[in-house]
């Protein structure tokens, strides 16, 4: 959980941010926001929904404030946000309906009128949420910490469930599989996919299905804890698996760490979507990044930013990221921090088939094809 120094460090960017919008405060309701902002602590009841029950207002003198109705209150401030002083304002839950309650609630000690930011659709409110994620992307060394070892977990977790496997196991079960492999390491799945065979070859997204693999089969998982999210694929083989396998995974592979090595500080989004494009090429796939997003950074959500031709998002000093190329019938994902300009992987899987890249000051390990 949060140091008070990171704490403090991100409540000044907030503030940061309320100045530079023109705002004399900002809601923050999202999941992945008040995650990052109290480093893990949660405001999530529902699954279903973007935003949570609570929403924290950070003014920009650095006053900060909880937002809750009477139900949620209590446990908020008896567990979720103990000792992080954040002054409580509670309303009755009939009142949660109301998209202009917190804008009340929050000018309420603000005063009356004030300009406010938010990072969800309110009336009489400036979208900050852009912002925000620039905020979010530079890692702070407690969430670097935090980060490897979920990372860590998450590499040894998803390969014992891989070399678990047999010809002829159901999709789904593969997939609760990995969801309870998951849990049992305090994270949520947030996404899901088992992929075999023809399915793999044809769907980019394989949801799993009723479906019994017998040659090749795809895992691929997004795992939160504490907020951070890693994403990982592992893809296995049985019987030798399809005759092209190999050299399919070998030319994913090798977009992967085109990829990687480019993913400097100060690149931007555009540059490195070209980088997928012309590495493409090089392996004889012209035009694939064209039938799936390539990745890009990763945080408080799955994709903070995805690699696109228009996008001028670029990389921070510390940031993580999951580039995830594919070939019609394998992929390659894993997730990466990049800490100025040092390369270090986070989700591999000690023992895993592994295709060498990079050189010898930025080695980059692709996970390869497990072989049954």
């Amino acid at each position: 959980m949060a140091s008070a120094d990171e704490h403090s460090e991100k409540l000044e960017r907030v503030a940061r941010l309320a100045h530079s919008a023109g705002v004399q405060g900002i809601l923050l309701a999202g999941h992945h926001n008040v995650a990052w902002l109290t480093s893990g602590r949660g405001n999530r009841i529902d699954g279903s929904r973007e935003t949570g029950t609570a929403r924290l207002l950070v003014a920009a003198d650095g006053r900060r404030f909880v937002l809750a109705n009477a139900i949620e209150m209590p446990r908020l401030l008896g567990e979720e946000l103990t000792g992080l002083d954040y002054e409580p304002i509670e309303y009755p839950w009939t009142e949660d309906q109301d998209p202009s309650r917190a804008v009340r609630a929050a000018r309420s000690v603000l005063g009356d009128g004030v300009p406010l930011g938010a990072d969800w659709p309110l009336p009489d409110t400036t979208g900050v949420e852009p912002a925000l994620a620039r905020a979010r992307g530079l890692l702070t060394y407690g969430e670097i910490a935090r980060y490897r070892a979920l990372g860590r977990e998450a590499g040894v977790m998803l390969g014992g469930v891989a070399r678990s496997l047999t010809p002829g196991d159901d999709e789904r079960d593969i997939a609760r599989r990995i969801m309870d492999g998951a849990v049992a390491m305090r994270a949520r799945p947030i996404v899901t996919l088992v992929g075999s065979d023809e399915r793999l070859r044809r769907y980019r997204h394989p949801v799993p299905k009723a479906a019994k693999w017998k040659s090749v089969v795809m895992l691929a998982l997004c795992a939160e804890r504490d907020g951070l999210i890693v994403s990982l694929s592992r893809v296995v083989a049985a019987g030798g698996g399809p005759p092209d396998l190999e050299a399919r995974t070998q030319a994913t592979a090798s977009v992967f760490g085109r990829l990687l090595e480019a993913t400097r500080p100060g690149a931007t989004a555009a540059h490195l979507y070209g980088v997928a494009a012309d590495a493409y090429a090089a392996a004889g796939f012209p035009g694939e990044e064209l039938k799936h997003h390539q990745g890009g950074a990763i945080g408080y959500r799955a994709r903070e930013w995805v690699a696109h031709p228009k996008s001028q998002e670029t990389v921070q000093a510390r940031q993580a990221f999951s580039w995830n190329p594919t070939i019609a019938g394998t992929k390659v994902e894993d997730t990466a921090l990049v800490v100025d300009d040092r390369l270090e992987m986070l989700t591999t899987t000690p023992e895993w088939p592994a295709i060498a890249l990079g050189d010898e000051s930025r080695p980059i390990l692709a996970s390869g094809v497990w072989r049954l």
